[in-house]
């Protein structure tokens, strides 16, 4: 099987085990909702959308938003969600590859990336695409998973203890944030600054981690701490030509 048939049968999996799930309602895109501002009138690209929950609400904001998906089962579930959907601006769904996106250059004026360039074998050249896609001056509001932590200790541990252990997803990537920041700084994009979200601590092998909530509510705390955080997120320019 293929990489896009591979996700395929996974979204397929995880929507058939909740239905209803609204994927919109995820930490990272709480990060997103927090400094992405009023996004009427303006031109959004979601790169990997999923299921669409993003795309819906981004739409019901009036933004002019374009979800983009390598899977075609997450997209046949967004089309299904999106046809009871109505706002002040359109939104449309394509599929494609975040390694090359099928779309002119210096078309839009905000990139969203929510946990995707882990999923993507060539991250550098996906964040490439996603810059060359923007505006100059444009933004990106990228999150993914940071492995600079305690859990991050713990999943090197689970490894070792279980090397038969599969991922959940058919391509997973482990990284941590100056791996991050340099995917980020050689596509193309200026870093503007940075933040995190999901602060645990793994306990007891084979238990859940503990969540420090009060972390999260305080976001000069989580800023500081976001180097540590599960998912870290970047906000980042496209640098004007010239």
């Amino acid at each position: 099987m293929s990489l896009r048939a591979d996700y395929d049968v996974w979204h397929e999996r995880v929507y058939e085990s909740d239905p209803k799930h609204e994927d919109a309602g995820s930490p990272w895109y709480q990060l997103v909702r927090e400094e992405i501002g009023a996004v009427q009138g303006l031109r959004v690209l979601e790169v990997a959308c999923g299921r669409g929950g993003f795309v819906s609400e981004l739409m019901r904001g009036g933004a002019h938003v374009t979800g983009c998906d390598f899977s075609y089962s997450a997209l046949r579930v967004a089309r299904e969600r999106l046809a009871g959907e109505s706002g002040p601006a359109e939104a449309r769904l394509i599929q494609g590859d975040a390694q090359k996106l099928p779309f002119a250059c210096d078309t839009f004026d905000v990139v969203v990336s929510c946990e995707t360039i882990e999923h993507v074998p060539d991250a550098h050249a996906a964040l490439g695409e996603m810059c060359r896609v923007a505006r100059p001056g444009g933004k990106l509001f990228l999150t993914t998973p940071n492995y600079a932590n305690l859990m991050g200790l713990y999943d090197l541990y689970a490894r070792f203890k279980h090397p038969e252990r599969k991922d959940e997803q058919p391509f997973d990537r482990r990284q941590w944030f100056p791996q991050i920041r340099e995917y980020v700084r050689s596509g193309g994009w200026t870093i503007l600054r940075t933040d995190g979200a999901v602060h645990q601590m793994p306990i007891v092998p084979g238990r859940n981690p503990i969540l420090l909530p009060g972390l999260e509510a305080n976001r000069l705390i989580r800023r500081l701490l976001s180097p540590f955080a599960s998912h870290y997120f970047v906000i980042a320019e496209k640098r004007s030509a010239g």
